[in-house]
């Protein structure tokens, strides 16, 4: 008997203690873009759905009409590919991601393709949604879906760059 009184006991006091925590818990508004510095920029964290997210395919390398086929491939993955062009400076990573604060989530997404490979360049005075994809010496192809998938669940969520703040939630 004395056992069951206890055992009551401690799950009253447990109980207590959970209400307690919820009650005065100071994250509420964690990630939210409360607490963050008016002049900075709110970054666009959602992951998009590919038919969201719309790129420019740039070459960055010597291989003729590799912005095209690229820009083809991202076209049958259901991507909105808004032009396709050649870059005078070439680069030799596998590729360069440039976006703004509202390309936030769809770069994540897009450095998925390159598994994680891909450099990113952040430009906080971006104002559009387009991220740039700059394809460099070292590119090979782009993942497919399988390793896209493992590979977005290596990189985790997509965070706001430093200098900026997530964009508060809706809803």
């Amino acid at each position: 008997m004395r056992a069951l009184v206890v055992v009551g006991l401690l799950a009253v006091v447990a109980l207590v203690f959970v209400v307690v925590a919820l009650v005065r818990d100071t994250q509420s508004n964690a990630g939210a873009g409360a607490g963050c510095p008016d002049d900075w920029p709110r970054a666009d964290v959602t992951l998009r759905d590919h038919k969201d997210v719309k790129i420019n395919v740039l070459n960055g390398t010597d291989r003729p009409g590799l912005a095209a086929d690229v820009a083809g491939d991202f076209r049958n993955r259901d991507f909105q590919v808004q032009k396709e062009a050649t870059q005078k400076k070439k680069i030799d990573d596998v590729a360069v991601l440039r976006y703004g604060p509202k390309g936030v989530g769809s770069a994540h997404l897009l450095r998925a393709y390159f598994l994680g490979d891909a450099e990113l360049e952040y430009d906080p005075k971006r104002e559009d949604d387009i991220v740039d994809v700059v394809l460099g010496g070292s590119f090979q192809q782009l993942a497919t879906i399988t390793e896209v998938n493992q590979s977005l669940g290596d990189l985790g969520a997509p965070v706001a760059p430093p200098g900026s703040c997530p964009m508060p939630v809706e809803g």
